[in-house]
């Protein structure tokens, strides 16, 4: 895809956010419509049903979206790749949406992840870790296609916290991708990062309407698919360390939950209020300052991933190790003094 003009990604943005707003308030009235609601549970931090189907506005807004960008400005020899990229987000969205109504098995859901990591895999979207053969490449896109997937899934667990770390690591993808050329990356990014954007109006606490899993998958597929274009070009090729950094938050939050729930032997897969945005509200914030809290995060992280998009390959593997060992004291820090069965304070 050719560069595009400086003022074309703001619009982009504007026209994103604007569809997805027109489109949400559509989800939640067919959502109040047909009884399509999130009940209150024992895992649940809600107290009354609140509609689902933001997720199908999210992604119907992107689809419409990519359609009309596509025709506008035709992304030439990846035009086959982009149709199935979409289509592979697009069945993930299916399956998120089934499981919100029926409920589906967990094999399910990470054989379908697996085989769109296969597929991405298969296109040559892949990790390209250096010194690893093609099929260690091959397992390692497919993990990375389910951890990301699988960490904004879990991230979303309280109002406006999915979608907005999601936009806010888009934005950070969005700005490696236009520092090193990648337009249609930079394109596809923010026109995702204003559909999350447009939901959020509707989503952050408190919330009228939930994306579901529709939406978290749909979302955590297609970041892991642009964070693994940005490891596509040869001679562009983004380290490792600017990926982690733009996906640290949610990195971290499925980190936390993974451990803690391996030493209680407990699924992490399964709903509970002990993840990252609720021990902080143990701690004493509120939903809204705890949620702003890890969009501050979330921010400097993503700033710090755009910075090393630019760094040289030592600075990449100081702040790699940097990153990795902020995530392991930040989540040993937040199951020491932040444990759920704690009194609130």
């Amino acid at each position: 895809m050719s560069a595009l003009p400086l003022w074309a990604y703001p619009l982009i943005l504007l026209a994103s956010v604007a569809l997805s707003m027109v489109l949400t308030p559509l989800a939640l009235h067919i959502a109040l419509r047909h009884g399509i609601l999130d009940h209150p549970g024992p895992a649940k931090a809600h107290a009354e049903a609140v509609p689902y189907l933001g997720g199908a506005a999210i992604a119907l807004a992107f689809a419409v979206a990519v359609l009309v960008a596509t025709v506008a400005h035709p992304p030439g020899q990846g035009l086959g790749q982009l149709a199935a990229i979409m289509a592979l987000a697009l069945m993930l969205a299916a399956l998120g949406l089934l499981d919100d109504l029926r409920g589906t098995p967990i094999w399910l859901r990470l054989a379908l992840e697996a085989g769109a990591g296969a597929a991405l895999w298969a296109m040559r979207v892949s990790t390209h870790l250096a010194g690893f053969s093609h099929p260690a490449n091959a397992v390692t896109t497919i993990a990375f296609v389910i951890i990301v997937t699988n960490a904004f899934n879990l991230l979303d667990n309280m109002d406006g916290l999915s979608a907005g770390v999601a936009a806010i690591t888009l934005l950070g993808i969005f700005g490696v991708a236009a520092y090193h050329g990648e337009f249609l990356v930079a394109a596809l990014a923010v026109a995702l990062a204003g559909c999350a954007m447009g939901f959020l109006r509707h989503n952050f606490h408190p919330a009228s309407i939930y994306m579901g899993d529709a939406g978290s998958l749909f979302l955590g597929f297609l970041i892991a698919t642009l964070a693994l274009k940005l490891r596509d070009a040869p001679y562009t090729r983004v380290d490792m360390a600017v990926l982690v950094a733009v996906l640290w938050v949610a990195l971290l939050d499925t980190g936390l939950v993974a451990v803690t729930r391996a030493l209680r032997k407990t699924s992490p897969f399964k709903g509970g209020q002990d993840h990252t945005s609720h021990r902080l509200v143990r701690l004493g914030f509120s939903v809204r300052v705890a949620v702003a809290l890890i969009y501050a995060i979330a921010s400097v992280m993503a700033g710090l991933g755009v910075w090393l998009s630019s760094s040289s390959p030592a600075t990449d593997t100081i702040a790699l190790a940097s990153e990795l060992g902020a995530g392991m004291a930040a989540i040993a820090l937040l199951a020491v003094f932040a444990r759920p069965e704690l009194p609130a304070r």
